[in-house]
């Protein structure tokens, strides 16, 4: 095999491994950020957990080294929302194909508005897999009564699909 194949193919490789280690599972959630700055670092990867019937749970992944899961009592949700941002796959498209740039790529945030302990206004950004999306969504609506606002019409369009 020649140098210059060789560095292709290496180049592909990691290329490849890059944008498969950086999206989310389908089934997993990622705590973006929040106003509670001290509770655990950005992009924490984790599970959400709507089984509880009383609040939502996420519970970072080991390897986090996070203590403590966030937890919101559902009766203390004032409101939430759902957002996404859609990207070309520019990377992909450059190493293999250019028709990978008709597809997009969807990342779903959930953002919730909460009051905390001592009645002050809270706020947390998650990023949810395509497959507990509406689940979460549904309970959400169910146990706290009120319904997802969406950010924009592209989101409301994309969630009614």
């Amino acid at each position: 095999m020649t140098t210059t194949r060789t560095i292709a193919l290496v180049t592909l490789g990691v290329f490849g491994l890059e944008t498969t280690a950086l999206a989310l599972d389908s089934k997993k959630a990622m705590y973006v950020g929040g106003t509670v700055a001290d509770l655990m670092p950005e992009k924490t990867e984790g599970t959400l957990d709507t089984n509880d019937k009383a609040r939502l749970v996420f519970t970072p992944d080991e390897d986090a080294k996070v203590t403590r899961a966030l937890e919101v009592p559902y009766r203390r949700i004032t409101s939430f929302e759902y957002g996404q941002k859609a990207s070309h796959r520019i990377k992909t498209a450059i190493f293999l194909t250019p028709l990978v740039l008709f597809s997009k790529k969807r990342r779903h945030y959930l953002s919730l508005m909460y009051k905390d302990r001592t009645g002050k206004e809270q706020g947390v950004v998650l990023e949810l897999g395509k497959d507990i999306l509406r689940p979460t969504v549904h309970v959400i609506e169910t146990r706290t009564g009120k319904k997802v606002e969406f950010q924009d019409e592209e989101a409301k369009k994309h969630y009614a699909k």
